[in-house]
């Protein structure tokens, strides 16, 4: 399966600021091309690029006042290797953190997932965060955790996540979060989805159920939104002028493999509704 997705950000610099950016499929996602750029009138800057544990690809530079201009586009043909985890990374993947509080959700977990492990467990956790929790642009804050959400009800993708996360680390089953490209989402930006640990392989979980977790492109992983976030800076002001985020499914014969569809039907390729989200899917 081929996928082509891009990225455009537009920031305004007030002064000198490091920068750090997650914009870029990860480490293993199989590219077949790849460009990005940061330009300020006509300086080019050059990032430094550092790989993190999980393979995610992190840009950072030292921005100077001004507007910058950064683009990213990729095609990805195909799907990536699934990687080892080791004891030590599904240890921390139980441990709770800033957005997902497992301690602080584990009675309630243990009262209604009470007798379920395993691929049980998963479908029962995706389940109850899908229905109990309205999409609700606008009115998520950055800081809200999975308590947040649980409480009112409503969040994004990324809360959705965290209540995905929470409550499977507070059953004992190690989660973890994933940002991702998501061709056909709608409204279409970066998207987010929680991955479960079963049996050495890791499980995408999407709550939103927006998007068909077959097409999904990784960006980052962590263990939740802290680590994953697009934009980090440090040191000075920026704002952002300008966002546009697109993925989308460029289809042949082979790429459609098991999604009972013609060559070309490429838009349909990412159609949420074709995804049976009872089912265990890992993140390409």
């Amino acid at each position: 399966m081929q996928r082509v997705v891009t990225a455009e950000l537009d920031l305004e610099l007030g002064s000198s600021v490091d920068l750090i950016f997650q914009i870029t499929a990860a480490q293993g996602v199989p590219l077949v091309g790849e460009q990005l750029t940061f330009t300020q009138g006509e300086r080019v800057y050059t990032p430094t690029e550092i790989v993190d544990q999980s393979g995610s690809r992190l840009h950072r530079l030292l921005g100077e006042a001004g507007r910058l201009e950064v683009r990213y586009e990729a095609t990805v043909e195909g799907l990536s290797a699934a990687s080892r985890t080791s004891d030590l990374e599904a240890i921390t993947y139980l441990r709770p953190s800033r957005y997902c509080q497992s301690d602080e959700v584990f009675q309630q977990a243990r009262r209604q997932f009470k007798g379920l492990s395993g691929h049980d467990l998963i479908a029962a956790v995706s389940e109850f965060v899908s229905s109990s929790t309205t999409y609700t642009p606008g009115l998520s804050q950055g800081t809200d955790s999975a308590v947040t959400t649980l409480m009112t009800g409503q969040g994004v993708c990324r809360d959705y996540a965290h209540v995905v996360i929470a409550l499977l680390r507070a059953m004992d089953m190690p989660a973890r979060y994933a940002a991702c490209f998501a061709p056909g989402l709608r409204p279409m930006d970066f998207h987010a989805v929680a991955e479960a640990y079963l049996d050495g392989a890791w499980y995408v979980i999407d709550g939103t159920r927006l998007a068909n977790r077959r097409t999904l492109v990784r960006i980052a992983t962590g263990r939740d939104a802290a680590d994953c976030a697009f934009l980090s800076y440090h040191g000075g002001f920026v704002g952002l002028e300008h966002m546009r985020v697109d993925a989308r499914v460029v289809a042949d014969e082979s790429s459609l493999d098991g999604l009972d569809m013609l060559p070309d039907s490429a838009p349909e390729a990412s159609d949420p509704s074709l995804d049976d989200f009872t089912s265990l899917v890992q993140l390409a």
